[in-house]
């Protein structure tokens, strides 16, 4: 089974140029409750190192592109998210961290609840033994 899953957003675009549409419990497969982005981010400084318990996420550089590695403390795997369209689902007791961010990245992230500190594990050793 990939860690790697895309949920790739309709481009409803014409000649004036691209336009994309995310709607909750239709592409995006949860409710968005919650939105942040990423923007001037140091391509030298890595960001994310953690897991969320419950937490649904969907990681789209709207701008530029970084890299993703994905981690269910079985398998690794590294992507880069660089599709303004194309966003990563990071599902539950998934360790996330992003890397080598471009100059220009602004990433969007769409999350399925609103920020509960309890809901996050920082530490990797903790995250390897909750996550059994």
């Amino acid at each position: 089974m990939s860690l790697i899953e895309w949920i790739e957003l309709p481009n409803l675009g014409d000649h004036r140029g691209a336009l994309i549409v995310a709607e909750a419990d239709k592409i995006i497969p949860f409710e968005i409750k919650r939105l942040y982005y990423i923007f001037d981010a140091k391509p030298d400084i890595s960001r994310g190192f953690h897991a969320h318990k419950e937490l649904n996420q969907i990681a789209f550089c709207i701008k530029g592109k970084c890299k993703m590695l994905m981690d269910n403390g079985i398998e690794k795997q590294e992507v880069w998210i660089d599709q303004p369209n194309k966003g990563l689902l990071i599902p539950p007791m998934v360790w996330h961290e992003m890397h080598d961010f471009s100059d220009d990245c602004i990433m969007l992230v769409l999350a399925s609840d609103h920020y509960d500190e309890s809901d996050y594990i920082r530490e990797y050793d903790k995250f390897l033994v909750e996550r059994v």
